[in-house]
């Protein structure tokens, strides 16, 4: 049973940008730490961003630092990735995922986190 939704995928121009929505509003389980992660078909799964619910502080992959912001709303049950100048490389499917202790050391391996939507994908052409 799916409890993370992911929405907001599409096809984007390169340069411009998408927001990606996760509502955890039926995730019943303690999640201290959310994360964003995509995979490309033929790539391993890269940890592109996460954010610890309560402390608010907010991590980032290397290769999305400066143009990818993750946040939350107030009541806390969405979670989302703002996408700027997006490119062909950022072509994926991402997912959202929650961990129940708060974001920790190796996070963007992604092995810590237990609940996982069922993604959405995203195509930026060229």
């Amino acid at each position: 049973q799916v409890q993370l939704v992911e929405s907001g995928g599409g096809t984007v121009q390169a340069g411009g940008s998408l927001r990606l929505s996760c509502d955890t509003s039926r995730y019943t389980y303690i999640r201290n730490c959310m994360g964003w992660f995509r995979q490309a078909p033929g790539k391993a799964r890269e940890g592109v961003a996460a954010i610890d619910t309560y402390a608010g502080w907010m991590y980032y992959g290397d290769s999305v630092k400066g143009r990818f912001t993750i946040s939350q709303d107030t009541a806390k049950t969405t979670v989302y990735l703002q996408m700027t100048k997006l490119t062909a490389e950022d072509t994926a499917m991402y997912y959202c995922a929650a961990d129940a202790s708060p974001c920790r050391v190796g996070w963007s391996r992604g092995e810590d986190f237990r609940g996982w939507g069922q993604g959405t994908q995203v195509s930026v052409s060229s």
